[in-house]
């Protein structure tokens, strides 16, 4: 399910450990601006999207719910460090999809477990 913008300004200012006092300052705005736009009762200009995009290194389309995919911010790395990244990332995800393939292949049986005295 995707979220909706203010969830995800919530959601991303809490992941940097800010609350609302210290992302307003970041951004030149209020407390109750911010806390606006996180109870969804005003949006940010387009303007601001844009400046929140740049400040949580996401995409504007991420912010507003219409892209799933995360965004990695690269910016300073050599092409050896981005190729080291990528090569890491395409491990997680088979170490998880072989994760997926083991839980179906077990399901719900019961793994012989030595020490349960059960």
């Amino acid at each position: 399910m995707k979220q909706a913008l203010n969830e995800n300004i919530r959601q991303l200012r809490t992941q940097q450990g800010w609350n609302q006092v210290e992302f307003a300052t970041r951004l030149g705005v209020t407390k109750q601006c911010v806390s606006n736009w996180e109870n969804d009762n005003v949006l940010p200009s387009v303007e601001m999207l844009t400046r929140l995009a740049d400040l949580f290194h996401v995409s504007t389309d991420h912010l507003l719910g219409r892209e799933a995919k995360a965004v990695l911010d690269v910016d300073g790395l050599t092409d050896q460090q981005i190729a080291h990244l990528r090569l890491l990332i395409g491990d997680f995800k088979s170490a998880n999809a072989e994760s997926d393939r083991f839980r179906q292949v077990i399901g719900n049986q019961k793994l012989y477990n030595p020490y349960d005295r059960s």
